[in-house]
């Protein structure tokens, strides 16, 4: 591999957590019910409806779920039961995939979205994707929401035994990412998988992550390239580098709280491109922000409700994840 200098640019020194609370305004909207779960999604998912009103089918093994999830046609399939697998199963296009109680769900290995549209996914724990599975991988598909859902692995291994909890690739969009939790992973959530995929990219993977819980994920919370982000209501604690804006991407960061954080958001890290980002409302708890291009994306086209950060750690940990439909 030939090497290259390195690229010379100017950046600006790190805000303080005092600075960037100066220069954000509190969004003036009604605060959400703690907890409360939406029948259908908010943000750029929405409009997402999956099987619909499809007669549900319950699935206790991984041959009955491989079976009830394939194919375009609506459909509802519950799972009951927590289902070892290795690698990914396929998810067909208008599937909504519900985990009956809170502990059913998938360990070893994920779900993979490709190439499809309208699907659902709530009320799972995924649990330690081994590489290179990720927990959830959703590529050239549109209209997703991944809402309720408890994604965990563990940091006993290197930072590659486990690939990414829930990943967004190639170009698709329209996805809302809503009162999930993820739990002790190193590589949370990745928007955009490559510095070198823009004439793909370009123009889609527009994603709203809401009232997310992410308790000791290292980073990619998320990492997003090249598509439009808007990040609020959401608890981060523990983080290393959390929101990363690169490659022209631009994020909205909107009434956040991160806690034991050493980068709440940065823009200028590890891709030849910086992003953008527009912050208001966080509560940043002391974590640095790497701010070397503000966003112009200030406002969504759909319609949300924001709390205000001050409530938002009791809202998440008392709503997000499992067991709360």
């Amino acid at each position: 591999m030939s090497a290259r200098p390195p690229r010379k640019r100017f950046r600006p020194a790190l805000l303080t957590a005092g600075a960037a609370a100066l220069a954000v305004t509190t969004a003036l909207v009604l605060p959400q019910s703690a907890g409360a779960a939406e029948t259908a999604p908010v943000g750029f998912g929405a409009g997402t409806t999956g099987g619909g009103g499809a007669t549900a089918v319950t699935v206790t093994t991984l041959a009955a779920f491989k079976t009830a999830v394939t194919g375009d046609t609506a459909k509802v399939v519950k799972v009951s039961g927590l289902i070892p697998l290795g690698g990914q199963v396929d998810i067909g296009s208008n599937t909504t995939v519900l985990g009956v109680g809170s502990a059913s769900g998938f360990t070893g290995g994920g779900l993979r979205l490709k190439k499809v549209t309208n699907v659902v996914v709530r009320n799972l724990n995924i649990r330690k994707p081994v590489a290179p599975a990720d927990g959830i991988t959703v590529q050239a598909s549109t209209k997703v929401w991944i809402d309720h859902n408890s994604f965990s692995s563990d940091r006993d291994h290197g930072k590659d035994y486990y690939d990414g909890l829930l990943d967004i690739t190639h170009a698709s969009d329209h996805v809302t990412v809503s009162w999930n939790t993820f739990k002790d992973h190193y590589k949370g959530s990745l928007v955009g998988h490559s510095d070198n995929n823009a004439g793909e990219d370009t123009g889609h993977l527009r994603v709203t992550y809401h009232h997310n819980w992410f308790d000791n994920v290292n980073s990619r919370i998320p990492s997003l390239r090249f598509g439009t982000g808007h990040f609020y209501d959401n608890y981060v604690v523990g983080a290393d580098i959390a929101v990363h804006s690169r490659m022209g991407a631009q994020m909205f960061v909107e009434n956040n709280v991160f806690r034991s954080t050493a980068v709440a958001v940065t823009t200028n890290r590890d891709s030849d491109v910086d992003g953008y980002a527009n912050l208001t409302g966080n509560d940043l708890g002391g974590a640095a922000t790497e701010i070397s291009q503000v966003g112009t994306f200030t406002k969504p086209s759909y319609g949300y409700t924001a709390e205000p950060a001050s409530t938002v750690v009791a809202s998440v940990t008392s709503g997000a994840g499992t067991g709360r439909l």
